[in-house]
């Protein structure tokens, strides 16, 4: 197994503040997995591609090649079983374009993501929140609506955590006050999540 956690802060020594939060966020995203949960993400602006990223980088493989289910392969057929990788459950919320845009112009825009997180999370489901800041009020609102689910929910945030913190287990705060900073260290964050669920699901 790599230790990509180590390489991580062996990478961008300032995270080592962060690494019992990077490491619980992935113990919690590979418990929904296990469970047959999904991971929803959501974030605004530079976050808002950060989840369309992460979600990219768990729907397909990554840095491994990752097998398939045979069983799929039997049912469908060489030409697509190989052309098919192995992927782990998330969605990004921000990229869905028409309701969020359909749901801003009929009600109030601070709840698009609560709205998605109504309708789409279960109990068991993981909400990833990512807030440079921690004060996004559509973020919180999605956060507060994934634990009245019964949702785990998770924040990826600053050093502060801001109001965030309060409504995620863990809140992953990177070390940093201003905003490009911090979307600097959010990069290697939630790639080194995504690759510690990679290994944890695909390695041979």
């Amino acid at each position: 197994m790599i230790d990509h956690l180590s390489d991580c802060i062996q990478r961008y020594p300032q995270l080592a503040i962060c690494r019992d939060d990077i490491r619980g966020a992935h113990d919690t995203i590979a418990e929904t997995f296990k469970s047959g949960g999904k991971l929803l993400i959501c974030g605004n602006g530079g976050s808002a591609s950060d989840s369309g990223h992460m979600a990219g980088e768990l729907l397909k493989s990554f840095a491994m090649q990752r097998k398939i289910d045979e069983s799929v392969r039997k049912i469908v057929g060489d030409a697509i079983a190989d052309n098919l990788q192995g992927a782990l459950p998330a969605i990004s919320l921000p990229d869905m374009v028409a309701i969020n845009t359909a749901y801003a112009n009929d009600c109030n825009p601070q709840y698009c993501f609560a709205q998605l997180v109504y309708g789409l999370g279960n109990a068991g489901d993981s909400l990833l929140c990512i807030s440079t800041s921690g004060n996004a009020k559509n973020v919180i609102s999605a956060a507060i609506v994934a634990k009245a689910k019964g949702m785990r929910v998770i924040g990826l945030s600053g050093a502060t955590g801001g109001n965030l913190a309060e409504h995620c287990h863990p809140c992953i705060k990177a070390p940093e006050v201003k905003t490009f900073k911090i979307q600097e260290l959010h990069l290697p964050i939630y790639h080194t999540i995504c690759l510690m669920l990679e290994e944890t699901f695909f390695a041979a």
